[in-house]
C-alpha cells in the first residue's frame, strides 16, 4: 500500500462512497482520524497507521490484497508501460491505491489467470523455480498433436536455445489440423509453451492459462474482469501440488 494518500481517495477506495459523497461527509463533520473530527477531505493519511471512522464505521485496513484476473489479449503483465495497456491499467479503481503487481507474467497475446497481489513473499513462493508450482494451459495448436508429442513432452523437449525442459504433462482434447490440448508445466521460461510446440514442429495459435498450483481460473470471470481471492483460494495457493 502506498503510504500517505488523500483521505477522500482512501475512503472511496475502501467503499465508503463516491469522492463527492465523502467530501460532503467530511464537511459535515462525519469523519474522524485518530479520534479527531477532520474538515479537510484532502488531508493526507496513512490508512495502515491511522484509525479512520466515517459516520462511526471504522475503515478496515487490509495489509495484503489478492486478486484473480482473467487477462485478455492485448494487455501486458506489467504495472506500467508507455505504449501498451497493462494489467494494472484495467484494474477496478478501488484497487489502484494498492501497490499490486502481477505474480508471474503472461504474454501479451495469452489469456487467462493472472494473480495480482502486494504480498511479495507469496509471489516468491509461487514463482520460485525450486518450488515447481504447476501451471496448466489450454491451447489451440496448428498441426495434429499425437501420442508421440505426449511422450516427447514427458521426456522433456529441447528449446531453440538448447535448454531441455522438465517433464510436462500433455493431454490431447482434439487431434486435427487445429488441435486442442491441455498442458501442465512446472517451469516458466520465456514463451515456453509456444517454444515447446515449435520444438515438435507445431505452432500455438491460441493460449490460455487455466491454473497456478491448485488455484483455478474462475469460469464466471469475463475477459478483463477480476475478483478478490477468498481465504480458501489463498490457502490453495499456499498448498504445494504433488509433482506428476
Amino acid at each position: 500500500m502506498k503510504q500517505k494518500q488523500r483521505l477522500d481517495k482512501v475512503l472511496s477506495n475502501f467503499g465508503f462512497g463516491s469522492r463527492t459523497e465523502i467530501k460532503s461527509a467530511v464537511k459535515n463533520g462525519l469523519v474522524k482520524v485518530d479520534g479527531t473530527v477532520v474538515k479537510d477531505s484532502g488531508l493526507h493519511v496513512d490508512p495502515a497507521e491511522s484509525t479512520i471512522l466515517m459516520n462511526g464505521v471504522k475503515l478496515q485496513y487490509r495489509k495484503y490484497i489478492y486478486l484473480m484476473m482473467n487477462k485478455p489479449r492485448g494487455v501486458i503483465s506489467a504495472t506500467t508501460d508507455t505504449r501498451q495497456k497493462t494489467v494494472f491499467d484495467i484494474l477496478p479503481e478501488e484497487y489502484k491505491c494498492f501497490d499490486l503487481f502481477p505474480a508471474g507474467r503472461l504474454d501479451i497475446d495469452t489469456e487467462g489467470l493472472v494473480l495480482m497481489t502486494n504480498d511479495g513473499q507469496l509471489a516468491h513462493e509461487i514463482l520460485s523455480p525450486k518450488k515447481h508450482v504447476t501451471k496448466q494451459y489450454y491451447a489451440h495448436v496448428q498441426g495434429r498433436v499425437e501420442q508421440a508429442d505426449i511422450e516427447a513432452f514427458e521426456r522433456g523437449v529441447t528449446l531453440d536455445d538448447g535448454y531441455k525442459t522438465l517433464p510436462a504433462r500433455l493431454e490431447i482434447l482434439r487431434s486435427d489440423e487445429i488441435s486442442e490440448i491441455r498442458l501442465s508445466i512446472v517451469e516458466g521460461k520465456f514463451h515456453q509453451v509456444k517454444r515447446m510446440f515449435e520444438a515438435v514442429g507445431k505452432k500455438v495459435i491460441y493460449l490460455k492459462r487455466l491454473s497456478m498450483g491448485k488455484l483455478r481460473l474462475d469460469e464466471n470471470l469475463g475477459l478483463g474482469e477480476c475478483r478478490e481471492l477468498t481465504e480458501e483460494d489463498v490457502e490453495l495457493l499456499r498448498t504445494p501440488v504433488q509433482k506428476h
